[in-house]
């Protein structure tokens, strides 16, 4: 089954992850035998430029069938692409470019500065194909990238502009408001992407039409996690790489699930299967961020160390040195605190493969705000407060904000 176009969304979340195998895939296959050892280095620093660059043939998609090269070229200026969260890698950029940005000299209401910026390879996660026609600098392709949306930067030169920080969930971009700039979308389907806001994309609408966006997952600290995603589909990162490569992104080849009843073949050569043992040992490769000095309180965190262990009972699924049980289980929709889905959306489990969901690592906690699969906590005070009411810990005044900050210390 190929998908619907007009339902038909093509943005990577969690950087692109799925099984590895040369023909189609299921949720038995796997890239490795051993996901838990240390990435090899020379793979990962192929599965870097993967990430960062390959496209898996999605413009086939992105060009053709949403025309956004088209889109761009008319009315996404820089100003209008920093608005709508995506980043531009200060490193790509000429020093004489630099320098003219600095002085002022750069239009960031032009669109035309925008296909320069492509042509340079600067707008972290997607690509461009520039060709001079007629003098003329004109955007003949685009595609996307696993980086947009597991990408963002350290916004050093200006905010939205920095330093490449892969893996790094990135909860500015709205991919809905990006696909609904598309001409071939009904108002309908517009008015459904608009829907979803900054830091959410809906990986499963495209299938059965439901709408209930998931917050955008960071892809680093994934070493030894065998289950991924927040249902826990697949074994390893290759499964989900494949999934969205293929049935997010556009990318030329084959994705199957039996348990879903999925599948996706685009194009006639796969462009996607050879690629995912690097993509995945580069993924593998990226450690999850300490938390910055000063962002917590160490005795505070101490003591709170205490009670995610005791009354707060977090140990219990947050186990190990991963902070998580997902490897040895999964867990049943009416065990989560983050349901009932807000907006009535149906139950996002129901959605899945399991049916169920994967405790989720804690490393790197700090960094990416909104909580839960859903985004329902904004904060670490939402987390602790939502588990101590639903669960009915009976947590003090003083218990909770330590909790607190030990988790902003993992």
């Amino acid at each position: 089954m190929k998908p619907n176009s007009k339902y038909f969304l093509a943005v990577p979340i969690l950087a692109a992850l799925a099984v590895a195998s040369c023909g189609g895939s299921s949720h038995n296959d796997a890239v490795s035998s051993n996901a838990d050892a240390p990435p090899d280095p020379v793979l990962a620093a192929q599965g870097k430029e993967i990430f960062r660059s390959d496209t898996f043939g999605d413009e086939a998609f992105w060009t053709d069938t949403l025309h956004m090269n088209d889109v761009i070229a008319s009315i996404v200026s820089p100003a209008v692409a920093l608005s709508v969260g995506l980043k531009v890698d200060s490193e790509a950029l000429p020093p004489a470019v630099v320098d003219a940005i600095q002085q002022g000299q750069v239009d960031l209401s032009s669109p035309a500065t925008t296909i320069a910026l492509l042509k340079l390879n600067a707008v972290v996660g997607v690509k461009g194909t520039v060709e001079n026609i007629n003098g003329v600098d004109t955007l003949t392709h685009v595609g996307i990238t696993c980086a947009l949306c597991h990408s963002t930067v350290d916004d050093s030169f200006a905010p939205g502009i920095g330093k490449r920080l892969d893996g790094w969930a990135n909860r500015q971009l709205n991919p809905g408001a990006i696909i609904a700039l598309s001409p071939a979308l009904s108002a309908d389907q517009k008015a459904v992407y608009n829907s979803w806001g900054a830091g959410k994309y809906d990986p499963r609408f495209n299938f059965d039409h439901q709408n209930g966006p998931q917050v955008i997952p960071p892809a680093f600290g994934l070493l030894g996690v065998h289950s991924v995603t927040a249902t826990g589909d697949g074994t390893d990162l290759a499964y989900w790489n494949r999934y969205v490569a293929v049935t997010q992104m556009g990318g030329q080849g084959t994705f199957t699930e039996s348990r879903t009843g999925v599948n996706v073949t685009n194009g006639t050569t796969d462009l996607v299967s050879s690629k995912l043992p690097a993509l995945q040992a580069y993924q593998l490769s990226l450690a999850a961020p300490l938390p910055p000095v000063g962002s917590f309180d160490p005795l505070a965190a101490l003591r709170g160390k205490s009670v995610f262990d005791g009354a707060g009972k977090c140990a219990t699924c947050h186990s190990g040195a991963l902070l998580t049980d997902a490897n040895i289980r999964l867990h049943d929709a009416s065990e989560v605190v983050s349901e009932p889905e807000p907006n009535g959306a149906p139950s996002y489990a129901s959605r899945s493969a399991t049916k169920q969901y994967r405790t989720a690592p804690l490393a790197g906690l700090w960094q990416h705000a909104p909580y839960f699969h859903n985004g329902s906590a904004a904060t670490q005070d939402d987390v602790v407060e939502t588990y101590n009411t639903r669960k009915s810990l009976g947590l003090t005044v003083d218990q909770k904000p330590d909790l607190v900050q030990y988790l902003k210390s993992l």
